[in-house]
């Protein structure tokens, strides 16, 4: 479970910027639900002013301490600092493994790592290992193994590690493994997951597919079920489908998949993460998860992180989302608002802002909507 994470230097944030899931005391028992970490994180602001880049933080921290192995050698890491400064880029993510709090540290360019630090808190914080470029010159007895790998220069001690199957760094690889993402280096990956492999894991897992089911069915799409076919193409391949089901006056009628509505279809190709993100307890980054859905069906869609029935391994959702009337339900405890100023990007978690302007008792969106507190775009 994260508690927050940052970076600088980093795209649109020269200063940095600094992301926490943390819950203050001010913050009422009707949103914190006797936490003190929430599970769902909104970002808010004007086209172009970084909300992206600010997941980017999180999937690149993610990316590289899991993937950055199977770079080539001589491949460039992908990150990009503020207009190509030639200062080194920083990142730090704060996180929880099996009741046990860690911090990662990142210091790099294109083309190497100067620092990687773990820190593991106990009964005290302890550095637990470190590297300097490609030496490690902190490695307490438990990791002590690593100190046989050869540290690559744009490579992570711990993708490095799991390559040379080192099993005391599992817990570590695991969690940024299976930070689930749609954002990528460019951008939101506008192309979804193949409709064919989707389709085959709905036929083989029963419980998944119950679950995508269950959720379609509330959305009140007029759907009644959901089956899945199989066909072989031109190249004998198995190519797998769904057939929706809708009830009318003259019985029940199927439809493909492409004569369904963007928000069914949508919700069709997604609902596989937040299953997975739940059922395995990790992070969902979702860049504008709310293209194409009605405002009502977020909150049902958030509420699966919510609420500890669904969310049994803590999962959290980050989200940007361009639909003010979720600020409400997100309140400002939940909800950063990301601005630009002079092409330099910043944001603050809406109850950082000073005063009662914003109170418990009364809607945000008024007060968002007159341009008061920022994240709005200037026409």
């Amino acid at each position: 479970m994260i508690i927050s994470f940052g970076a600088k230097n980093f795209f649109c944030f020269r200063e940095g910027m600094d992301i926490s899931f943390k819950l203050n005391t001010n913050c009422p028992e009707s949103i914190s639900k006797g936490r003190s970490l929430s599970n769902v994180l909104c970002f808010k602001g004007a086209n172009g002013s970084g909300k992206t880049n600010a997941l980017k933080i999180l999937r690149t921290i993610g990316n590289f301490c899991s993937r950055s192995f199977s770079l080539k050698p001589e491949d460039d890491i992908s990150i990009e600092s503020f207009f190509s400064s030639e200062l080194p880029t920083e990142f730090y993510i704060d996180f929880i493994i099996n009741n046990i709090q860690y911090r990662y540290e990142l210091v790099l360019n294109k083309k190497k790592v100067f620092i990687e630090k773990i820190y593991r808190t106990i009964n005290r914080s302890t550095l637990i290992m470190e590297r300097i470029e490609n030496e490690f010159v902190t490695c307490i007895k438990e990791f002590e193994e690593l100190k046989i790998i050869k540290l690559r220069s744009n490579a992570s001690m711990i993708s490095t590690a799991n390559q040379y199957e080192i099993s005391s760094i599992n817990d570590l690889y695991n969690f940024f493994q299976f930070i689930i993402s749609d954002v990528s280096f460019l951008g939101l990956i506008n192309l979804k997951l193949d409709l064919s492999f989707v389709s085959q894991k709905y036929r083989s897992e029963k419980k998944l597919f119950g679950f995508v089911k269950e959720i379609i069915k509330r959305c009140d799409l007029g759907i009644d079920d959901i089956k899945i076919r199989s066909k072989t193409d031109e190249n004998n391949k198995k190519i797998f489908f769904p057939l929706f089901y809708h009830k009318t006056k003259d019985g029940i009628k199927s439809l493909l998949f492409f004569e369904q509505s963007s928000g069914t279809k949508t919700l069709y190709l997604d609902l596989i993460l937040y299953y997975y993100a739940l059922n395995i307890g990790s992070v969902l980054v979702m860049d504008e998860f709310d293209i194409n859905y009605h405002p009502d069906i977020l909150p049902l869609l958030l509420d699966l992180f919510i609420d500890s029935k669904s969310n049994k391994k803590n999962a959290q959702i980050i989200f940007t989302t361009h639909n003010a009337k979720i600020m409400d339900y997100m309140s400002k405890y939940r909800t950063y608002l990301i601005n630009k100023n002079e092409n330099e990007s910043y944001g603050y978690r809406l109850d950082e802002i000073p005063g009662d302007l914003l109170r418990n008792d009364r809607s945000i969106i008024p007060i968002y909507e007159s341009g008061k507190i920022g994240g709005k775009p200037r026409l």
